[in-house]
């Protein structure tokens, strides 16, 4: 049998090309070797406002996304998190036996935290838990993740081995993987913070439904450095970034890529970045317009993809309530 992975993404904010690079180009070439389940975490964008509205829309433009980028519904599962009712209950009772010290120990929140002050709910700080609820419900063996996240996969098996201890063996322990290159795509207003969807500042992210001249506008202005040559290194955050972003896109090495931009200057390295990025962003584009064109497609679809999720969910929930001793 295939090894089994799970991933999600919220449906808040604009997906970027950190997203495409670090997670859902990722996710394609999976389908073929593991067996898939992805997810679109709704029930995670509630830890924050959200208006209604737009939280509905914004999940529907991210599984038609997520299906541009070539995600196969007949390949891979593909659900929104709210649909499988089993997500909620599962971290219900994972609460239960989650220590809180654990949760005070999570960096996301504590960063979170420091943003909105006062504004902080439960859920936010127990966004963990239900993390490893979605992942434990399907017996994930392993999670394609961010560096940020792979800290979440970590407390996942932690609570798993803790039940485990507990009641026998009852969860699968999954394994975080982490992308070698491209896994941090950084802001390109500020090469030293990760690029977001919640960040405001326009400059900050190439969004995937960006135009072409909006993404050539944004890598001209896109931060670099003092210094003049053009090669990999960490140390210069923001010309390491552009070359991390076009070896992904490129599939180039290191090497190759500084032999190619050796005494040219940082125009040239954005003026071609761009138009890597414009090509690999026009195919899918073009499927999303056509996708958002028969909004009855995308119901559909997902309604068939919580129907095949649900019963694997419900399979470990029951194993579960039977464990502690519910019902």
């Amino acid at each position: 049998m295939k090894k089994r992975v799970f991933s999600g993404i919220q449906p808040t904010g604009n997906l970027h090309i950190g997203n495409y690079l670090g997670a859902m180009s990722q996710w394609v070439p999976m389908q073929t070797e593991f067996d898939c389940l992805y997810c679109v975490v709704d029930l995670h964008a509630i830890t924050v406002p959200q208006d209604p509205g737009i939280l509905k829309a914004k999940t529907r433009e991210v599984t038609g996304l997520l299906l541009a980028v070539g995600i196969d519904p007949k390949q891979s599962i593909l659900f929104v998190q709210s649909h499988v009712s089993a997500h909620a209950e599962l971290a219900w009772i994972l609460n239960c036996f989650t220590p809180m010290g654990w949760m005070q120990r999570m960096t996301q929140f504590k960063e979170k935290s420091e943003e909105l002050k006062g504004q902080v709910s439960v859920g936010l700080f127990d966004y963990p838990a239900l993390m490893a609820a979605d992942i434990l419900l399907y017996e994930t063996d392993v999670v394609p993740v961010g560096e940020d996240q792979k800290q979440h996969v970590e407390l996942a098996r932690d609570i798993a081995q803790r039940f485990n201890s507990i009641y026998g063996p009852t969860f699968k322990l999954p394994e975080p993987l982490l992308r070698e290159v491209g896994a941090r795509i950084m802001g390109l207003d500020d090469p030293t913070k990760k690029m977001s969807k919640s960040e405001t500042d326009p400059g900050h992210a190439i969004n995937l439904l960006d135009s072409p001249d909006a993404i050539r506008s944004k890598i001209m202005r896109a931060t670099t450095d003092s210094g003049r040559e053009i090669r990999f290194d960490e140390n210069r955050p923001g010309i390491n970034n552009l070359l991390v972003m076009y070896q992904v896109l490129t599939g180039q090495s290191q090497d190759k890529i500084e032999a190619h931009f050796a005494g040219k200057g940082y125009a040239a390295l954005k003026k071609e970045l761009s138009e890597v990025i414009v090509e690999a962003l026009r195919p899918l584009q073009s499927r999303y317009q056509k996708l958002v064109a028969e909004p009855s497609y995308l119901e559909t679809l997902l309604a068939e993809g919580a129907a095949r999720a649900r019963p694997l969910a419900e399979k470990t929930l029951a194993l579960v309530k039977e464990r502690v001793g519910l019902g």
